[in-house]
C-alpha cells in the first residue's frame, strides 16, 4: 500500500496522510481531510466496540438467566415454568439467531468434487453483520469526498482514506485469527465464528489495500502516464514496500480461498503465515519510512500477533514440560479412526466441549491440529515417598491427567497418524505429542431440564463428555437435567469400538437409567443381525434418524428448557438446525452447534 501524493513520489507522505495541499485544494482542506480520516478510523473502532459491548450485555444476561434457572430447578423435577416458550424470543431464535440465509443450508459444504470444497454459508445473523460492516467501510471510504473535482484530487483523497481504514481493520483481523483471542470466552462466541469473521475482514483489508494502490496509480498516471506510474511504484523504496504489501495481501486472499485451503491445508498454513509476515513487514517499512501516523495501529497489530504466539508457546511449555513430560498412545481402531491418549505432565481441569491442538513431530513436524477432547481421567501417582507431609502444591503435582481424542484418518496429518499406528502388529503406536490447550468449553448444559445431543461419526467426542458430566451432576444434585438423550449416527457397528471403554464407564454410573437414553443409528449395516438393542435405555436402529420425529417425541414430555446440540457432518447439523427452528413455538428450546471450520 502507498500513501504518496499523485505526481510527486518524494513528497508523498504528508504528516496527516491527507494528501498534497495543492492537489487537495489548499492547506486547510488537506488538514481537514487528515482529521476526517483519523476520525473515521476511530469511528470504525467505536462501531466494533459497540457491537462487542452489546454482545457482552447479551452474554452476561444469558449467564445470569442460566444461573437462576439452574438454582431454581435443582430440586424441581417438573420445571413446567421453564418449558413454556416465549413467543417473541422464539420468533427471534427461529428467524434470526438460528436461521440460515435461505431454507436450511448453513454448515453443509459446497463440494465440486471429493477434492474441491468451496466452503459453507454464514448464518443469517452473521451475513447481516458482515454486510453492515462492509457497507460501513464503503461509506467511510467515500463520504465527504467531492467526486466532481479533478481526477488527481479525488484519487488522492480516496488513496489516503482507504489506506487509513485498511490499517485500522488489521487490528480486529489479527485479533480474530488468534487462538488466545480473549473475546471468545468474554463474549461466548466460538472460534469457528471468529474464524469466519477473520476471513471476511481479511477480504475487506485486501479490497481497501487494492483501492489504495489503484488510487495512487490513477492519480500518478493522470499526470505522468501509466508507464511512469508503475516505474515509480517499483523503484521508490517507500512505494515499493507498499506495493509488495498489497501484492502479499492479494496472494493471501487467493490462497486462503476454500478450494486451496481444503485441498492443500498443510501447504496453505505455512504459506499463509509467510505471506502475512511479508504483508506486515512491507506495510511497516512503507509507513515507517515516512513516519506516517498509521504506524501506531500497526504496532497494535504486531502486539496482538506476538501475544498470541507467546501465549501458545507458554501453554505448550506449561502443559508438557515437567514430571517426565507427556506420553502418548495411539491405537488404530476399526473404521479408519484412531484413539489418541495423552498422559499430561500437569493436571488439567477438564470441562466438556474443550478442544486442544496436538503437535506430533514424528508425524508432521511443526504442524498443529485441533481436536475435541473426548475423555479425561485423573489418577493419583503414588511413586513418591510415603508418609511425608505434603502441601496443596504437592497434592496437585501428584495428580496425573490423561486426555483422549478420537481422530478419523483422512488425508495429510490424520491419514499419516492412522497409517503409522495401523502398520504396527498390535495396532498401537507410542510416540511423543505436545498438547496446546485447553481451549473453549464455554457451552455448559447444567441449566437445561432436557438435553438432546446429536452426533455423527467422530462428532460423538463432543457428546460423550457432556453425557458423563450431566449424569454425574444428576447424581450429585448439581444440575437441572432430568432427561439426557444421546443420538449417535454411525456407518457400521464397528464404530462403537471408538468409545466403548468410556461408554462402559458411563453405563455403570449410579442412577444412569433414570436420566440417560442412548439411541444408535447404523446407516450402513451389513445385516439385520448386527442391529440389536441391549436394553430399553440403549437402543439401536438401522438407517438414518428422522430428526423431526425424535425431537417431537421428546418435546411432548419435555422437562424444563431443552438444549439441542449437534456435532458432525454439515448435512446432519443443518437438519438438526431446521428441526429446532420448526419446533420453536412448541416449547422452550435452545440450539448449540459445535463446528470447527478451517
Amino acid at each position: 500500500m502507498s500513501v504518496s501524493v499523485p505526481g510527486n513520489a518524494t513528497a508523498g507522505a504528508q504528516a496527516g496522510g491527507g494528501g498534497h495541499g495543492a492537489a487537495a485544494g489548499g492547506a486547510t482542506s488537506s488538514v481537514d481531510h487528515a482529521v476526517v480520516n483519523k476520525m473515521l478510523s476511530h469511528y470504525l473502532l467505536i462501531v466494533l466496540g459497540a457491537v462487542s459491548g452489546a454482545l457482552l450485555i447479551w452474554r452476561v444476561t444469558t449467564v445470569l438467566v442460566r444461573y437462576v434457572r439452574t438454582v431454581t430447578c435443582l430440586h424441581n423435577d417438573q420445571q413446567r415454568y421453564f418449558a413454556k416458550p416465549s413467543h417473541n424470543y422464539s420468533w427471534f431464535q427461529r428467524n434470526i439467531l438460528y436461521a440460515p440465509i435461505f431454507s436450511k443450508r448453513h454448515n453443509r459444504e459446497f463440494q465440486i468434487s471429493s477434492a474441491l470444497n468451496v466452503g459453507t454459508l454464514p448464518s443469517r445473523l452473521q451475513l447481516f453483520f458482515l454486510l453492515a460492516y462492509l457497507g460501513t467501510n464503503v461509506a467511510f471510504c467515500v463520504m465527504t469526498i467531492d467526486f466532481s473535482g479533478p481526477l488527481g484530487q479525488v484519487a488522492a483523497l480516496i488513496r489516503n482514506r482507504t489506506g487509513y481504514l485498511a490499517v485500522v481493520n488489521m487490528i480486529p483481523l489479527f485479533l480474530m485469527a488468534g487462538r488466545n483471542n480473549p473475546l471468545i470466552n468474554l463474549l461466548g462466541i466460538s472460534f469457528d465464528t471468529f474464524n469466519l469473521l477473520h476471513r471476511w475482514f481479511g477480504r475487506i483489508v485486501m479490497l481497501e489495500s487494492v483501492a489504495h494502490t489503484v488510487a495512487w496509480l490513477v492519480g500518478n498516471a493522470s499526470k505522468n502516464g501509466w508507464s511512469a506510474a508503475f516505474n515509480t511504484a517499483i523503484t521508490v523504496k517507500f512505494l515499493m514496500w507498499g506495493f509488495i504489501s498489497t501484492c502479499a495481501m492479494i496472494a493471501l486472499c487467493i490462497q486462503a480461498s476454500s478450494i486451496f485451503r481444503h485441498a492443500y491445508y498443510e501447504t496453505f498454513k505455512i504459506a499463509h503465515i509467510a505471506l502475512a509476515i511479508l504483508a506486515v513487514l512491507g506495510l511497516w517499512y512503507h509507513l515507517d519510512l515516512k513516519k506516517l501516523p498509521q504506524l501506531k495501529y500497526l504496532c497494535a497489530v504486531c502486539a496482538l500477533w506476538i501475544f498470541d504466539r507467546a501465549a501458545r508457546f507458554l501453554r505448550v511449555g506449561y502443559r508438557n514440560i515437567g514430571a517426565g513430560g507427556t506420553k502418548t498412545l495411539v491405537e488404530a481402531l476399526p473404521g479408519g479412526a484412531c484413539r489418541v491418549t495423552v498422559s499430561m505432565a500437569r493436571p488439567w481441569d477438564f470441562r466438556p466441549g474443550q478442544h486442544a491442538y496436538l503437535y506430533m513431530p514424528s508425524i508432521g513436524f511443526w504442524q498443529s491440529h485441533p481436536f475435541t477432547v473426548a475423555w479425561s481421567d485423573e489418577a493419583e501417582q503414588l511413586d513418591g515417598e510415603k508418609g511425608l507431609p505434603m502441601d496443596r502444591h504437592d497434592v496437585l503435582y501428584q495428580k496425573k491427567t490423561s486426555v483422549s481424542f478420537i481422530i478419523r484418518g483422512r488425508t495429510g496429518f490424520t491419514g499419516a497418524l492412522y497409517s503409522r499406528a495401523a502398520a504396527n502388529p498390535d495396532g498401537k503406536l507410542v510416540t511423543r505429542c505436545l498438547v496446546e490447550g485447553p481451549y473453549r468449553g464455554s457451552h455448559q448444559l447444567h441449566s437445561y431440564g432436557t438435553v438432546m445431543l446429536f452426533a455423527g461419526g467422530v462428532g460423538v467426542t463432543q457428546a460423550v463428555p457432556h453425557v458423563r458430566d450431566l449424569v454425574a451432576g444428576y447424581n450429585n444434585g448439581t444440575v437441572a437435567a432430568r432427561k439426557v438423550i444421546m443420538v449417535w449416527v454411525i456407518q457400521t457397528p464397528e464404530h462403537l469400538e471408538w468409545i466403548r471403554p468410556w461408554m462402559t464407564e458411563i453405563l455403570a454410573m449410579e442412577k444412569r437409567r433414570e436420566v440417560l437414553k442412548i439411541m444408535l443409528f447404523v446407516s450402513r449395516p451389513r445385516s439385520t443381525k448386527e442391529i440389536h438393542s441391549p436394553s430399553s435405555t440403549v437402543q439401536m436402529f438401522p438407517g438414518r434418524p428422522n430428526i423431526d420425529t425424535l425431537l417431537g417425541m421428546e418435546m411432548e414430555n419435555q422437562i424444563g428448557t431443552m438444549a439441542v446440540t449437534v456435532c458432525g457432518p454439515g448435512a446432519l447439523s443443518d437438519e438438526v438446525r431446521r428441526a429446532v427452528r420448526n419446533k420453536q413455538y412448541n416449547g422452550a428450546v435452545d440450539f448449540v452447534e459445535e463446528a470447527f471450520s478451517w
